[in-house]
């Protein structure tokens, strides 16, 4: 059964899935859908993802999209990827779709709010909003508490005090990269107090190399881009 994985690499559940797949040893065919460009809403990707977004897959005949939903179909349905990644425990595994869950509604909803309203909304054509951007940095605050605080255990390097990393390691972290767009004294700010959190992102990065920073250079390149706006910005 052939793999077709649909990403675009400046989206951060992406950037998971192309880790995921590299890791693991999975055969696939990675389809660029440029977000800037209006790719994914083209009439063509609309046959594979009706809600025209990205990521998603096709295998064979099989199409899916969410990028949690995809991560969990990859763990289940390639036997070579290792059990710590979705364990088939099903304790393990609950807690893990609990922290992917919580994903969703805290994290994600923060950094995507903050970074797009306070950095990408004009590259979509859409003006900046400070008000949601506000709102999105004091949730993203709180999300990066609660890991430091919480979904981060003294007795292991990865969330819910595990040894290895889960799906849920590979997902918020790929998510936290997205604050590469912003200055980085805003970025140390967010960053800085959260001294469990910065070692975590770096022990994720160190699990999953070299295929982590081989998927975001593409990120750390138009984050430079953006730097250098501000720059030039600041000196006019």
């Amino acid at each position: 059964m052939s793999l077709k994985v649909y990403v675009d690499r400046l989206s951060q559940p992406s950037r998971a899935i192309l880790i995921f797949c590299k890791l693991n040893g999975i055969e696939f065919e990675e389809v660029n859908i440029d977000l800037g460009k209006g790719q994914h809403r083209t009439p063509e990707y609309q046959e594979v993802n009706i809600m025209k977004q990205v990521p998603a897959i096709v295998h064979d005949t099989f199409k899916l999209f969410e990028s949690h939903a995809i991560l969990r179909y990859l763990a289940s349905a390639f036997p070579e990827t290792a059990d710590h990644w979705y364990p088939k425990d099903l304790q393990k595994r609950a807690n893990v779709e609990c922290v992917l869950d919580w994903h969703h509604s805290n994290l994600r909803r923060g950094s995507v709010g903050y970074v797009f309203n306070t950095v990408l909304a004009p590259a979509f054509g859409l003006p900046l909003n400070p008000q949601a951007a506000a709102e999105g940095k004091k949730l993203l605050s709180a999300s990066l508490a609660t890991i430091d605080t919480y979904w981060l255990q003294k007795d292991g390097s990865f969330l819910l005090g595990n040894s290895q990393p889960s799906l849920a390691d590979l997902s918020l972290v790929c998510e936290i990269m997205q604050l590469e767009f912003l200055d980085e004294k805003d970025r140390e700010g967010l960053l800085s107090p959260h001294k469990n959190v910065l070692k975590w992102i770096d022990d994720v990065k160190s699990a999953t190399a070299p295929y982590f920073d081989e998927i975001h250079a593409a990120l750390f390149k138009v984050s430079k881009v953006f730097e250098k706006r501000r720059s030039a910005g600041a000196s006019s």
